[in-house]
């Protein structure tokens, strides 16, 4: 989606804005999901190969039962413990990408920074994925940290009795001041 795409349908350009942003958001929650994805199928896929190498090699060592029976212990308790280690890996990816997420909907300018402003301790994933313990966390560092995130539009700053430099030629003045003439 192209901003003159729009555009030719007549929309303003706050309604573009608009568009684009919710645009954008979606794109970058599919794109963390896409990297989930991608991580798992190729953490699967090494586990699948592995385990086929395992079972030649339990397949060539079949002739002494025993010593098939601890392999094949072996063999399970690895099995666990890298199950048990992708599933932590993948609960702390989707976590991450659910907090990349959010910090885009809030429109954070730099996430890397706001990241480490965040007690990541206290947010946790529920079973239907929603983050829980992260919007608080959020709107507090807008309040103490605004800095960070884009609030849109705003007028620039303007210091009382500013409005720009009333001086014809100020380098005509400092001379004058250096001089000793500043008002003659």
């Amino acid at each position: 989606m192209k901003r003159e795409e729009l555009k030719k349908i007549n929309l303003t350009d706050e309604q573009i804005d608009k568009v684009m942003s919710l645009h954008g958001a979606d794109v970058e929650s599919t794109k963390s999901k896409i990297d989930g994805l991608n991580k798992t199928n190729e953490s699967l896929q090494s586990q699948i190969a592995e385990r086929d190498k395992d079972l030649k090699t339990l397949k060539k060592q079949a002739g002494d039962n025993e010593e098939l029976t601890n392999q094949f212990k072996e063999l399970q308790s690895k099995y666990k413990q890298d199950t048990e280690n992708l599933s932590k890996e993948l609960r702390q990816t989707k976590l991450n990408s659910a907090v990349d997420s959010a910090l885009g909907k809030a429109k954070v300018r730099n996430s890397k920074a706001a990241k480490a402003l965040l007690n990541l301790d206290e947010v946790k994933l529920n079973e239907k994925g929603e983050v829980e313990g992260l919007d608080d966390q959020i709107s507090q560092l807008q309040k103490s940290g605004g800095y960070l995130f884009d609030q849109g539009n705003k007028e620039p700053y303007q210091p009382q009795g500013g409005g720009g430099n009333t001086d014809p030629d100020p380098v005509a003045t400092m001379t004058n001041i250096f001089k000793g003439e500043e008002n003659k």
